[in-house]
């Protein structure tokens, strides 16, 4: 599936920031922003909603509490029962630092999963990049365009907000 992209080519931050609420404003909807770093305010600019990544982080977490607390409970309570010191077999403050690097594992591995399966983040042969001069001091805004889309309104709308130049580039999804 081959997809055509406007991109327009920005020298600095501010300028893209207003560019992308001139854009938006206009009506056209941005595909996406690349930055060699990242922008403070850049996803209220664009619309992008907050992230759900610390609701999937809690849970994560809370089934690495729970499988920790089971385990040790399970091994040290009923599967191999030693009596150390007089203490009981299961004492609870016993179990927090076991409890607690669990927690932090499964809820580390999780998020990371999580976050590479949403953003398609995998290892792949060709990495697409839209402008590779975004990597270095460029700033490249996306904009997706239609079949009945016309390029000339579209150049003209983003170099009247500030684009230094626009190219039409075409993309194969993989």
């Amino acid at each position: 599936m081959t997809k055509r992209y406007a991109l327009g080519i920005f020298e600095d931050e501010d300028v893209l920031m207003h560019a992308i609420e001139n854009v938006r404003a206009a009506g056209v909807k941005i595909y996406d922003v690349f930055s060699p770093y990242p922008v403070h305010g850049i996803d209220d600019a664009l619309g992008i909603e907050r992230s759900r990544l610390p609701i999937a982080a809690f849970f994560y977490g809370m089934c690495g509490l729970s499988f920790a607390l089971w385990m040790q409970i399970y091994m040290l309570g009923f599967d191999w029962p030693m009596i150390i010191g007089g203490k009981p077999h299961i004492g609870l403050p016993a179990f927090i630092p076991v409890s607690f690097e669990l927690t932090v594992l499964f809820c580390c591995h999780g998020m990371v999963i999580t976050f590479y399966t949403i953003s398609g983040l995998y290892p792949r042969l060709k990495v697409p990049v839209m402008d590779v001069r975004s990597t270095d001091d460029k700033f490249v805004m996306a904009i997706e365009l239609k079949e009945d889309a016309d390029l000339g309104n579209l150049t003209q709308l983003l170099r009247a907000n500030g684009a230094s130049e626009v190219n039409e580039k075409e993309m194969t999804k993989e």
